[in-house]
């Protein structure tokens, strides 16, 4: 019988890419092997876009078969989308083995509540962490900080977190911070099934954080009595597969071919981040202002008041966003790209030598491989965290600072944009960045770190199966 690997994963691009392109590190290493990838089917944060991305995936690499679970029909937060699921996940992986011994089952940490139905078909379950060493530092010790704080109200307190720089309070995702909501509950289920698991796979490696990941390995975070899974730092997993988007990329490239080396910067903040209008305008005041030439990508306002981009929509309209004739002034060194661009292609063209972004960890990490200092402006989720990494710990991005309420002015733009682009500081951050590249193609290449942890993930599920 064929033997097999299934990622489980959640609609999200920042989840389900790197779990794919772990699935093609795999059949690199193993490629006998099929790779399953199961996709939780949710109304509310499945995309055309998402759709296309995994239709072009399993055309191109047929050892990987993509298989999705039913819509819930629930308008429900994605932990509980996970639990509402566990039978189908059940049925599919009856289903796949029938043709398929399964060797081991990676899932994604948002997919915990899964662990259960694992242990009742006995297979190998590893966590897939898509985020930083950093963050998974701090999950794991999530239960320690719910022992020793009772509330959360001094939310400019900070908190000391094993192999992390003091972490403000305020600066926590979210869901943490709402110890009565069921998702600070599901955030402490990851925590504790973590170390649980038969190991945890994590997109990073080891060099870009080492003070964290010896953290992690020591067990410096965890309640007292608990031991740690295996942990294989195996990244940078960065997308590698060249999409299109409809014929702007040629515009886009085309114009980046006749900017000088290393004088663009770049300015895109993921597949869900967005900004209100008023923000808009300021961005494009200061990018005036800087002199700088820039690609920026801009997205339409968010509806409702949320920052997060979760379906398809039409275009910006720039003249309605924009100051007016901001588009026209600054046509001789500036070009804005509506809605969305091949960010990997952008940020390994030699004339782009800057990246604003929003902190997510892909972008993160292809910024990192590309050797392209960064400008820090987190958003949601844990990136506010990432920041602290980045130019803390890393020290090769400078940091966007905004106001309480989180907005950032045209001359705080207009500053960070012009030292990173043109100073001693942007300099040495740009040295640190060149570094960095470096150390991710060692950590891949032969005898790397990366490429390592990923033989000793393969040994240990043969082992586990007695191979």
């Amino acid at each position: 019988m064929e033997e097999a690997i299934v990622l489980y994963t959640i609609p999200a691009m920042g989840h389900l890419k790197p779990i794919l392109e772990l699935g093609k590190l795999i059949l690199t290493h193993q490629p006998s092997l099929s790779i399953h990838i199961i996709i939780i089917s949710a109304s509310q944060t499945t995309t055309v876009s998402i759709s296309s991305y995994i239709s072009q995936v399993a055309t191109t690499i047929p050892s990987i078969k993509v298989h999705h679970l039913p819509s819930t029909n629930h308008e429900t937060k994605i932990f509980e989308v996970i639990r509402l699921s566990n039978s189908l996940l059940h049925q599919t992986l009856l289903s796949i083995s029938k043709s398929y011994s399964i060797n081991a089952l990676i899932i994604d940490f948002f997919c915990v509540a899964s662990l259960s139905v694992v242990a009742q078909l006995n297979i190998p379950a590893y966590f897939f962490y898509s985020a930083c060493a950093g963050s998974l530092a701090l999950t794991l010790y999530l239960p320690v900080i719910h022992q020793n704080n009772t509330t959360f109200k001094d939310r400019s307190a900070f908190l000391d977190v094993p192999g992390l720089p003091p972490i403000k309070l305020s600066d926590l995702p979210k869901p943490v911070l709402d110890r009565s909501g069921d998702v600070y509950e599901s955030f402490l289920d990851v925590a504790v099934g973590l170390p649980k698991s038969s190991g945890i796979i994590i997109n990073t490696f080891e060099f870009l954080e080492s003070r964290e990941v010896k953290a992690i390995l020591d067990g410096l975070g965890l309640p007292k009595g608990n031991a740690i899974s295996p942990i294989y730092c195996v990244g940078p997993l960065i997308e590698t597969m060249n999409l299109t988007d409809g014929g702007h990329e040629i515009e886009y490239l085309t114009w980046l071919e006749s900017q000088p080396s290393q004088s663009v910067i770049f300015l895109c903040f993921g597949s869900l981040g967005r900004f209100e209008k008023k923000q808009l305008r300021e961005i494009a005041i200061g990018l005036e202002r800087s002199g700088q030439r820039f690609l920026w990508v801009v997205r339409n306002p968010p509806s409702n008041n949320q920052i997060l981009a979760l379906s398809t929509e039409p275009e910006p309209d720039l003249d309605s966003l924009l100051p007016k004739g901001f588009v026209d002034r600054t046509r001789e060194r500036g070009l804005v790209v509506k809605s969305w661009a091949t960010q990997v292609a952008v940020l390994n063209h030699s004339s782009v030598g800057g990246f604003v972004t929003h902190c997510g960890w892909n972008s993160v990490l292809e910024a990192v491989c590309a050797g392209v200092p960064m400008v820090a402006w987190p958003l949601y989720a844990e990136q506010k965290i990432n920041i602290e990494l980045l130019v803390e710990e890393m020290k090769i991005a400078l940091p966007i600072i905004g106001s309480e309420n989180g907005f950032v002015t045209a001359l705080e733009v207009e500053e960070r944009v012009c030292e990173l682009m043109g100073s001693e500081a942007g300099n040495a951050v740009r040295e640190k960045a060149n570094d960095m590249k470096n150390a991710a193609k060692a950590a891949v290449g032969e005898g790397g770190s990366s490429r390592g942890a990923l033989s000793r993930f393969i040994e240990a599920w043969k082992k586990l199966l007695n191979f």
